[in-house]
């Protein structure tokens, strides 16, 4: 069963969050069992975002989660966050293209 986790957090520096999320990409090339990711910012520019990442199971997301570049990237995304993220751990029970 596929799995998203959502990840929800505020923060002032985005373009930070963004840096960060690209080296992430590029330092677990063909480690990461991530398969799909967006990030989204509330429209109104509050500095509240949603990370929405992919997996093909919660046992892959939870074997990306144990990646050193993964736990690295979790501590230094706290530190740009303006309090602690808030994470939602999702089975997926449909998905369909319209």
């Amino acid at each position: 069963m596929s799995f998203v986790q959502v990840i929800e957090f505020d923060t002032q520096r985005g373009e930070d969050v963004q840096r960060l999320m690209d080296e992430w990409r590029e330092t677990t090339a063909g480690e990461s069992t991530a398969t799909h990711t967006t990030l989204t910012r509330d429209h109104g520019g509050t500095g509240h975002y949603v990370a929405i990442v992919q997996f093909p199971s919660y046992e892959e997301a939870m074997r990306n989660s144990d990646l050193p570049k993964t736990q690295e990237m979790s501590r230094r995304m706290q530190d740009l966050c303006d309090g602690p993220p808030r994470f939602l751990d999702l089975d997926v029970v449909r998905d369909e293209d319209l």
